[in-house]
């Protein structure tokens, strides 16, 4: 999110659903949810700290390959607050989708006018919501972090390993997520993650400050395989050198399909088998 010191704007990109009940998350490192129960000082069972590591990369890296092949929905809502007051707000609803040659593109829905005011979308905020937000922690990622194991802990009726993340150096041009992951104990997968997205960008002879709230995505089992992102929340206040901007966001992922390939097998003219759906291509 961005403000420039001389018009005072700020750039952010959310996504929001209403419908569902705002959970209250603190802009600072230490927060509770509820079903969510205390962090205990104990190791993993049956395998060590390293190879716990190892393995929920792996089942990462899987799952990063996996979700490329689904569709989804998204639903956009971006509101600044003054006080208790919204003094702006942004939507978008829009599909997840692949065309006729399987490119990924994005469909629009929904998309009413735009009132904010103190507010703009930046290229690193929509980054974000694309990649760092639903965030993946893969066999690939591990080299650029480091990783520290910090105990146990339940989220409802999960039993979850939980690490700290921080990226090992910064280099020009690049973004990553510092903060903290959950990973279930059964599945070995990340099911919540909590953090911001890093570095905060600076432009002193602008006089802009792009700043980055600190988020948590929660995770959902789709298919019975694999947890895929379902929801994300902000709830932040922004320092800025002019003062406080307070952003709320919200990410709902919902309506995941996954995209196949149906062979319309051919005898004779024929049609004798097919399964699946998405591209279609004929077996004869």
């Amino acid at each position: 999110m961005m403000r420039t010191l001389l018009i005072r704007s700020l750039r952010v990109f959310v996504l929001c659903l209403l419908s569902l009940p705002l959970l209250v998350i603190s802009a600072g490192p230490a927060f509770a949810q509820e079903g969510e129960g205390g962090l205990r000082d104990i190791p993993p069972k049956g395998i060590t700290v390293a190879e716990l590591i190892q393995r929920f990369a792996a089942k990462e890296k899987e799952f990063k390959v996996a979700r490329e092949q689904y569709t989804w929905t998204q639903s956009v809502k971006v509101q600044t607050l003054e006080g208790s007051t919204v003094d702006g707000e942004y939507q978008q609803v829009f599909d997840v989708l692949f065309d006729d040659r399987g490119k990924r593109i994005e469909q629009v829905k929904f998309a009413p006018q735009n009132t904010l005011s103190r507010i703009e979308i930046t290229q690193e905020d929509l980054d974000d919501i694309e990649k760092r937000m639903p965030f993946t922690m893969t066999s690939d990622d591990l080299p650029y972090y480091d990783v520290s194991y910090l105990g146990q802990q339940q989220e409802d009726e999960l039993n979850c390993y939980v690490f700290n993340l921080s990226p090992k150096k910064i280099d020009k041009g690049q973004r990553y997520f510092e903060g903290k992951i959950w990973v279930d104990d059964h599945d070995f997968q990340i099911v919540k993650t909590y953090g911001k997205n890093v570095p905060d960008l600076f432009k002193p002879k602008k006089g802009e400050e792009n700043l980055f709230p600190r988020f948590t995505t929660w995770r959902e089992q789709i298919d019975g395989q694999y947890w895929f992102p379902t929801y994300t929340k902000v709830d932040d206040n922004l320092h800025f050198s002019m003062g406080d901007v307070h952003i709320r966001q919200v990410v709902k992922y919902e309506n995941y399909r996954r995209f196949g390939t149906k062979t319309r097998i051919l005898y004779e003219g024929k049609e004798v088998d097919g399964a699946g759906g998405g591209q279609k291509t004929e077996t004869k």
